[in-house]
This record gives structure tokens, C-alpha cells and sequence, in this order.
């Protein structure tokens, strides 16, 4: 009797081993997940909300047959950054009007759109952006950690970072010159909560008269992009408007698009045209790789790296 219970249990532990290492292959042979995604480089008109809502609502429509999965707009793209408009004419986020207009075009659409907004909330307003799902939710709003000394005075303090998990991948959100935070810190920390895309409303702007040929656009957002890139192993786009500033501190200074996109290991795989005119639509294959590490595990990756 003892020796049929033993051989019964070998069996068995044959049999679990079995299924575990089949288990692993499958998981090993499972397709990554894939899909395209819409770099909406777009004009912005300072302080003309309904203007820039109809062309956001018709990029999304252009965007969205041509089969992108997710559709990213540009930082601020009601009002225009640091445009004083913001104090009067900015609305809640998710009742407002604004954030509604966006959300009713992402249902309409069934695509996913992320877009800076204005948001009020009481007397505070806050340079804001959102993940809007294909069903018209709000899945995901972060508020500017990092914005620059001169728009202080108009938006508030942003004090959280996040990620949301989604059908097409777990998506990391932030706005512009978070991404320039000391260390790539603000970066690096969507890194550590399990991003594969970060996604990054921007409003990239230039003095009149600023020479691409001589001194071309962008190294700074290069610089960071790759890197975490590289070191988290994940996809980061940023998407920066076109257009005049009109008001405020960068009075007259041009938005310029030149929007970038980095795929893992630190490749730059996308970038749009640059000039105040640039607007345009740029579509990029995304290819999700499994997550290498979590945790302390970062450690081990990075150390093989180093080796390799």
C-alpha cells in the first residue's frame, strides 16, 4: 500500500512538472502584444478651445480608421501653455466640458486618446493630462510634477505619478519637462511601476527666428527618452504641439513639434517634422516586450547588460 502511495505521488509530481514546463514554453511562444500608435502633432491655438477641440476631434477620426490603438495629443491642447486664459476658462477633469468633448470622441472613435488639458478644481488650476479608454472613461490623470519656474504663477502643484493597465499594455503618463526631472527620477519611477509605453503630452517650444540646421531640436528630450528606454526596457513617445505663443513669459516663441518616439533598448524609431507649421500625424508600430525585471530584479538586468 505505502509503495503504491509513493508511486502515485511520483506520478503526480511527474505529471505537475509536465504541465509547468509546457506552461513555460506556451508563455514563452505567446505573441506580445502590438498595435499602432498615432503621434498627433497638432496646432494649438492660444486660448481658442473650441478650435483646437474640432481639430483634436477630427485628428482622432483620421487616426482611429487607419487603425491606431491609441491616439496622443499635445500638452495643453485647449488653451495653449502658459496662456493666461487658463485661470477663467479652464473646467474639471472629468465633468467638464473640455475633458467630456475628448472623452465623447474616444467612444465615438473606440481608441484610446491621451491628451493634455487645463484643469480647474475649485480655485486651483493645474496643468493636467489624461487616458481616456475606447468606452469614453478616464482611466488615468497626472498632473505636471516638473513644470518650468516661469508657469508657476498660473498652474498649480501636481503631487502624484501613475500608471494604469490596459488591454494594449500598462501605460505611463506624464507631461513635458517631467520627463527632465533630476536623474530622469519622474521617468525612471514609471519605469519601476511596470510601464511599457510611457506617453508624454509636450508643447516644445523655440525663440523666433531659431535655426534647426544649425542647432537641430532635441537632444534634450533625446537624452532622456533613451534612457529610460534602455535602462526599463520600455516604449516612450512624446508628442509636442505647433504654433504661436501668444501670451505670457515665451510671448512670440514658436511651438515646434519635432515629436519623438523611442522603442526598448534606447532606439529612437520616430520623429516628426519640425516648424510651426509641422502639423501632422505620425504612426508608429509598437511591439510590447514582456517586462525583464521588478523590483530589486532591475539589478540583475542592468548587471547583464553591463556584461553582454
Amino acid at each position: 500500500m505505502r509503495w503504491n502511495l509513493i508511486q502515485a505521488s511520483s506520478r503526480l509530481i511527474c505529471v505537475l512538472l509536465l504541465l509547468s514546463c509546457n506552461h513555460q514554453e506556451t508563455q514563452n511562444l505567446m505573441p506580445k502584444k502590438s498595435f499602432s500608435l498615432a503621434m498627433v502633432q497638432m496646432e494649438v491655438e492660444a486660448g481658442n478651445p473650441d478650435n483646437n477641440l474640432q481639430r483634436a476631434e477630427k485628428r482622432i477620426e483620421q487616426a482611429a480608421p487607419k487603425g491606431a490603438k491609441i491616439a496622443l495629443l499635445p500638452e495643453l491642447i485647449d488653451l495653449g501653455w502658459t496662456d493666461p486664459s487658463a485661470r477663467t476658462m479652464a473646467y474639471e477633469i472629468p465633468n467638464g466640458k473640455t475633458c467630456k468633448r475628448l472623452q465623447k470622441a474616444a467612444a465615438k472613435n473606440k481608441i484610446f486618446v491621451c491628451a493634455g488639458i487645463v484643469e480647474k478644481e475649485y480655485d486651483r488650476t493645474f496643468n493636467s493630462a489624461v487616458i481616456i479608454n475606447p468606452k469614453g472613461e478616464v482611466i488615468l490623470k497626472h498632473r505636471k510634477l516638473n513644470e518650468l519656474d516661469i508657469a508657476h504663477d498660473l498652474y498649480d502643484q501636481g503631487d502624484r505619478l501613475g500608471v494604469v493597465s490596459t488591454p494594449v499594455g500598462t501605460l505611463g503618463l506624464f507631461i513635458c519637462a517631467d520627463a527632465t526631472a533630476r536623474a530622469n527620477s519622474l521617468a525612471h519611477a514609471l519605469g519601476y511601476m511596470g510601464a511599457d509605453v510611457i506617453l508624454s503630452p509636450c508643447a516644445w517650444a523655440v525663440q523666433p527666428g531659431y535655426n534647426n540646421q544649425l542647432t537641430p531640436y532635441g537632444d534634450t528630450w533625446r537624452k532622456t527618452y533613451a534612457d529610460v528606454s534602455s535602462q526599463f526596457d520600455l516604449w516612450v513617445f512624446g508628442v509636442s504641439n505647433v504654433g504661436k505663443i501668444k501670451k505670457g513669459p515665451w510671448k512670440d516663441w514658436d511651438c515646434i513639434g519635432n515629436s519623438l518616439a523611442f522603442a526598448p533598448g534606447g532606439k529612437e524609431v520616430a520623429q516628426a517634422p519640425f516648424g510651426v507649421n509641422a502639423d501632422t500625424i505620425i504612426y508608429v508600430d509598437v511591439k510590447i516586450n514582456e517586462r525583464p525585471a521588478r523590483g530589486t530584479t532591475w539589478y540583475n538586468f542592468w548587471s547583464d547588460k553591463t556584461s553582454e
